[in-house]
């Protein structure tokens, strides 16, 4: 099957043969992962689409795709409107498609190792209203015509030492042990990969980017578990580190292994967990409680060793990008420096830091229009030189072994424009009222993300993404339940109170399509903040990515007094943690950069 063309149309025969009148696709795997491997790209294997949150809905006549604002010009590009209708999420759903879509009477399959017991409780009363049924599959219809689908990864575990994690993983599986016990259960189930590898104190190479390992886990109520991964995964390292504490077992036993839990009260997260795991436990009589994870919100408060770690991979980094921005300066406007190229300067930038064990995500490199793509990844079909008059945008990260960077810088190749330079200094306005917002204990991202977008809004101005996502210590890039995101919205995963120790992202921006697009991005830790004379608890926040913000992109007459004391005094820390890294020209540059402005 040479096209994506074919692949729908051998779908389409597959379903036939299965007695079913469609199947719904979506962007995930047996952990709900948002990021997922190689085998578990099912959505991308059938339609192109190479974004990280998507769905997709097949019927005998037509299909369509469903993605959120960030994706609307991505999967335009990637995706054959011929074949496929597009669909903006949260506006319509899946379910709701189906409701209107699917055929009167019609079975439309499912695979319950792919979908939240949440979400098949929503398609089951969207499609009763068509008289239709949802149907559970036992074996995926898209692996049975992926010929070549690959191997799930057979990369062995390593142990994330104490010295990083801050805390021993006994001592975790312990406090869920009490946790349990508060909770009148007997067992919980870790389906994250991520809560998994805290949990563990383990890392994987299973998912491209994300430092995680292909397995399940059952913790017991006196702080023992058992952990269901392929054997050959593990090594006699990771089985000493894992101790006496810990049962291992093959990953395939964990479907088994719940149907024994008859009689038993188990804990389950109903976001995290698949619908097939609920389902397994109803089939064994086990007793089932719906409830978050135990490990999300310890993984999220961060202790005081990884965030000592996370500052000093910032510093890492943030020379690294010193670095990059300085050559990007020099190089790019004499019009040889392209998106592909650039991406690989700075990862070999990266690499010289020892500490370094992968990206945190595929760079995103944008030149010109291209950066107007809120994800865009660029290929050697889209890849463009950096251009003189236009807008540079990059988006980037590392995996180092004491903390998870993510960082934007938005460059100017030659001499911008008064818009760029206005919605430039738009989104720097917006990024500073998050960094300097002052709010109660028990206030929600969602309460501070118009900060960010007010001067935007002040021109008619918006963007179609997140403010902030948490970020995980040597794990995951996008790490919940922490988000500064609108109620409501595609990525508002929930709407969590921020509390000390939290990591989030900072990233207002704007996206002016088939032109350019800017975003500035800095990581920064929710840190307890007095307020003289206050009547309540107050947090706020302190900033962690320590890189220069495009000076001649800013427009110096549209910021406050107190907007331009913030920027020169970010930029006086800039110089004063990156400096000493960095020698000769590279020093200089960052000397000029970081140089004070004023009206």
């Amino acid at each position: 099957m040479s096209s994506y063309a074919d692949r729908l149309k051998a779908l389409r025969e597959q379903l036939k043969a299965d007695k079913l009148d469609g199947f719904v696709v979506p962007l995930t795997d047996e952990h709900m992962s948002e990021y997922v491997g190689s085998y578990a790209q099912r959505l991308a294997w059938l339609t192109g689409f190479q974004g990280s949150a998507g769905s997709a809905v097949v019927l005998p006549e037509e299909a369509a795709i469903f993605v959120d604002g960030r994706y609307t010009l991505q999967v335009r590009s990637q995706v054959d409107g011929k074949d496929w209708s597009y669909q903006s999420v949260p506006e319509t759903s899946a379910a709701d498609w189906l409701k209107e879509h699917a055929p009167e009477g019609a079975r439309i399959g499912y695979d319950p190792w792919l979908h939240s017991r949440d979400w098949v409780k929503k398609a089951t009363q969207a499609l009763a209203a068509r008289g239709a049924e949802l149907v559970a599959v036992e074996q995926n219809p898209i692996d049975k015509i992926w010929s070549d689908r690959p191997e799930a990864s057979k990369a062995h575990l390593i142990v994330q030492p104490d010295q990083y994690a801050g805390r021993s993983s006994a001592e975790k599986r312990h406090e869920i042990a009490d946790w349990l016990e508060k909770q009148g259960a007997d067992a919980a189930v870790l389906s994250a990969l991520d809560s998994i590898a805290w949990a563990f104190n383990v890392r994987g190479a299973d998912v491209s980017r994300t430092p995680v390992a292909l397995a399940f886990a059952l913790v017991r109520s006196d702080g023992t578990a058992d952990l269901y991964v392929n054997p050959e995964k593990v090594s006699a390292d990771v089985q000493q580190h894992l101790g006496n504490g810990v049962r291992l077992h093959d990953r395939a036993a964990f479907e088994t292994a719940l149907g024994e839990l008859e009689g038993q009260t188990v804990a389950v997260d109903p976001e995290r967990a698949v619908a097939a795991i609920f389902d397994a436990l109803d089939r064994a009589g086990a007793k089932v409680i719906a409830v978050r994870d135990p490990t999300i919100l310890a993984k999220a408060i961060k202790n005081p060793v990884e965030i000592a770690g996370q500052k000093a991979a910032q510093e890492r980094d943030g020379a690294a990008i010193s670095r990059f921005l300085r050559w990007v300066e020099e190089e790019a406007p004499g019009g040889e420096v392209d998106e592909l190229t650039a991406s690989d300067h700075l990862e070999a930038l990266r690499k010289e830091n020892p500490e370094l064990r992968d990206l945190s995500f595929d760079t995103i490199s944008g030149s010109g229009p291209n950066g107007a793509i809120v994800h865009y990844k660029s290929s050697e079909k889209t890849n463009r030189k950096l251009q003189k008059g236009e807008l540079y945008l990059v988006d980037s990260g590392g995996q180092y072994v004491d903390g998870t960077t993510d960082i934007t810088r938005t460059v100017a190749v030659g001499e911008p424009t008064g818009e760029m330079r206005d919605r430039f200094t738009r989104v720097l306005k917006g990024h500073i009222a998050v960094a300097t917002a002052i709010f109660p204990k028990g206030t929600r991202g969602s309460q501070l993300d118009s900060f960010a977008r007010r001067p935007l809004w002040e021109a008619g101005l918006d963007y179609a993404h997140g403010t902030g996502h948490g970020v995980g210590s040597f794990l995951s890039v996008h790490e919940g339940p922490q988000r500064i995101s609108p109620v409501g919205s595609a990525q508002s995963g929930g709407d969590e109170p921020l509390k000390a120790g939290m990591i989030l992202s900072n990233e207002p921006g704007y996206y002016k399509t088939g032109e350019y697009g800017i975003r500035i991005e800095n990581l920064v830790l929710v840190v307890d903040k007095p307020v003289e004379g206050a009547e309540k608890e107050t947090l706020g926040f302190e900033t962690l990515t320590f890189a220069p913000i495009e000076p001649r992109l800013i427009d110096v007459s549209m910021l406050s007094d107190s907007e331009l004391k913030w920027l020169n005094d970010y930029h006086a820390e800039v110089l004063a943690r990156i400096g000493p890294r960095l020698e000769g020209e590279d020093k200089a540059w960052l000397e000029r950069q970081c140089t004070p402005l004023s009206r």
